[in-house]
């Protein structure tokens, strides 16, 4: 029986991208469904989260997500541009957010297909990666996609038309986000137990054996 986890995800969540290649991987390996559910970024979502933080709260963010990717081998950059549009004053993301209108409609249709993972992970970790930046320029994006077997052209056009639809989605994802009992992401959900952050994963693999993960033939 095919076992599935939801994962409320964003892109803007340094630990985000830093699990999306070992749930890639999960499910290329095992018969689970892995099902993608973008949010908003918290700078976003949830106004004043930031300021209301202890002042380490930041710096010692920075400090691990570097390290956490030095330990995983992967590269990391905070991206050139940030995917939120913050107003410095008050740490929250303003009214008008470019990128978040690019990617989010993108995620939301790329979220419907078998390629999802392969999106989520291809476009995170260019955008983090800090390989090509600006990450927003040119082709650069249209590429990433494109190793995930995807078009960026045909995801903008089949998003166009379902605005409404895709943030309605968007904002089902977080309402059931704080359902499952967290805020944050990555948060992956299993049979209704969540499990909050990358450093979380193996916990979640270990509940999957419990109830039945096998590998795929």
């Amino acid at each position: 029986m095919t076992l599935s986890v939801d994962v409320f995800w964003s892109f803007r969540s340094p630990y985000s991208y830093l699990v999306t290649s070992r749930l890639r991987a999960l499910a290329e390996r095992y018969d689970v469904d892995v099902r993608m559910r973008p949010v908003y970024p918290l700078a976003v979502r949830s106004e004043g989260f930031f300021t209301k933080q202890d002042p380490l709260y930041i710096p010692y963010l920075m400090r691990d997500i570097r390290r956490l990717a030095e330990y995983q081998g992967q590269p990391l950059m905070w991206p050139n541009p940030d995917p939120v549009v913050i107003d410095m004053a008050t740490l929250n993301g303003k009214s008008e957010q470019p990128h978040l209108d690019l990617l989010m409609p993108m995620g939301v249709i790329a979220a419907r297909k078998p390629q999802a993972l392969a999106f989520y992970d291809e476009v995170t970790r260019f955008v983090w990666g800090g390989v090509d930046m600006p990450w927003n320029e040119g082709d650069k994006l249209a590429r990433a996609i494109a190793r995930a077997g995807l078009s960026m052209e045909a995801l903008q056009a089949e998003a166009a038309p379902l605005a409404e639809e895709i943030e309605a989605e968007i904002q089902a994802n977080q309402e059931a986000h704080r359902a499952s009992g967290h805020w944050g992401v990555p948060t992956m959900v299993f049979e209704g137990e969540p499990f909050f952050g990358q450093d979380r994963f193996d916990l979640l693999v270990w509940r999957l054996k419990q109830k039945g993960l096998v590998e795929r033939t």
